[in-house]
């Protein structure tokens, strides 16, 4: 019995772990391209467990961004986890150590949150373990085998299997747009921005990370100010049968 969370959390991992490979495979095209090898991208994906995350660090590196740089883009870019973690830790038994509280919150990515927060009662550890075992192996493993078959690889075939990388993008990106008008709107502004800025005097001549920090922050945060999200009616409690 005390094996079957870490068992349900490695097949709960593997379907998952299937998608980070076909993901990660696509991003190691991006690390070849920064110079990476196949053991540097290994160890940068199975610390930086996001795809938006490791994109970000790989063309920042590319673009020879300074560590400053990098450092603060991938901290914005990775912060909606500090909010996944922060709603994980109202699940932990309050007897957990802090040790398995941190590993759980190292293994948070989209995928592992939902299936973890869509368990019943207390979040268990060992579940998290087996799904984080399979799923960061995987999403690691991915993008040391695209570095290997971009060194291989035709230059045609390389620019070719980058694309898919947007293809990721788009799949991000379009099905909360289609649902949240105000998501497409943000989405379109940020679109033109980051052109704008490519192409104005003095803002132009930042780097692309620096340009990408201002316009992430700038635009979430006027968002965030003219249509927060609005949170859940809290049903008035009902004393002495009255309705």
């Amino acid at each position: 019995m005390a094996k079957k969370p870490f068992l349900e959390g490695l097949r709960d991992g593997v379907p998952i772990g299937l998608g980070y490979f076909a993901v990660a495979f696509s991003l190691g095209i991006v690390a070849r391209n920064a110079g990476l090898t196949p053991i540097q991208g290994f160890i940068a994906s199975f610390f930086n467990l996001a795809s938006a995350g490791e994109y970000a660090l790989f063309t920042s590196m590319q673009a020879a961004a300074s560590f400053l740089e990098i450092a603060i883009i991938t901290l914005v870019v990775n912060a909606r986890y500090l909010l996944m973690s922060c709603a994980l830790a109202q699940r932990f038994d309050p007897a957990t150590p802090m040790i398995h509280r941190f590993f759980v919150g190292f293994g948070i990515t989209d995928e592992i949150f939902g299936i973890t927060i869509a368990r019943p009662g207390t979040i268990e550890p060992k579940y998290n373990y087996g799904a984080i075992l399979i799923a960061a192996t995987l999403w690691s493993l991915g993008t040391s085998c695209g570095i290997i078959a971009g060194n291989f690889l035709p230059a045609r075939v390389v620019s070719a299997l980058s694309v898919a990388l947007y293809g990721m993008f788009l799949a991000i990106i379009i099905p909360p747009a289609r649902k949240n008008l105000v998501i497409a709107i943000a989405v379109a502004v940020s679109f033109l921005c980051s052109y704008i800025c490519g192409i104005i005097p003095v803002v132009k001549d930042l780097s692309a990370g620096t340009r990408t920090i201002i316009l992430t922050v700038l635009i979430s945060t006027i968002v965030a100010l003219i249509k927060p999200i609005e949170e859940p009616a809290v049903p008035e409690h009902v004393e002495g049968g009255e309705e």
